[in-house]
């Protein structure tokens, strides 16, 4: 299994649902645009036409065919298979920062930790697909019930939305095991603070990660 290229340029936010990822993606896109160039901000699943079509098949409601766990985590594959092809590879090439709201960690911890499958399995799906991983990852963690309480008022919840709490206990779980295994990559943001308290945190983290790059 070949080794994962880190990309000093892509930045992923990860973490469970009501978090505030999008309050955050938002601050972090306007802090980076302010330091010049391009920023490219991207979602997972999706990103692309063809990977926002499996997106769709992914998270559709309707539970009368669901897919099986592994199914789950070869759409996630194909839809992220397209999405690096297709936006995150051209645009680190081309010199852009690419801020996206999850990556290849979100398969880790809702597949892996929600799911149960295999994380050998996850790793050569990540070896052989992506090849990629971020130069940082923030983690915005919040308790399960904090952020449940919050995704309350949103539209009606998608079929991984839906799922009890004890999954999600399991993704926060896996989530906080990746962090720890991988301190250099990670900053852990306590998403449980007000949004505006969040946001700040997250772009002092990446400020710090801007100004190691620079003095690297």
């Amino acid at each position: 299994m070949s080794a994962l290229e880190t990309a000093a340029r892509l930045i992923t936010l990860e973490g469970g649902e009501g978090a505030g990822k999008s309050t955050v993606l938002s601050a972090l896109a306007q802090a980076l645009r302010g330091h010049g160039g391009e920023v490219v901000t991207t979602r997972e699943p999706g990103g692309t036409p063809l990977a926002e079509r499996i997106r769709e098949l992914l998270l559709h409601p309707d539970n009368s065919d669901p897919p099986s766990a592994d199914t789950e985590l070869l759409l996630m594959f194909a839809s992220r298979a397209q999405h690096v092809a297709s936006v995150v590879r051209p645009a680190l090439a081309r010199g852009a920062w690419v801020l996206s709201d999850r990556f290849t960690d979100a398969s880790h911890a809702y597949q892996g930790g929600g799911r149960g499958v295999d994380r050998e399995t996850i790793a050569m799906l990540e070896s052989r697909f992506v090849g990629l991983q971020p130069g940082l990852t923030l983690l915005l963690d919040v308790p399960v019930a904090v952020g449940r309480a919050r995704a309350q008022g949103r539209a009606a919840p998608d079929r991984i939305e839906a799922e009890a709490d004890g999954f999600f206990e399991r993704v926060r779980t896996a989530y906080r095991d990746l962090a720890t295994a991988q301190p250099e990559r990670f900053r852990v943001i306590d998403a449980s603070q007000p949004a505006e308290r969040v946001a700040a945190d997250a772009v002092a983290a990446l400020d710090r990660y801007l100004q190691a790059l620079s003095q690297a």
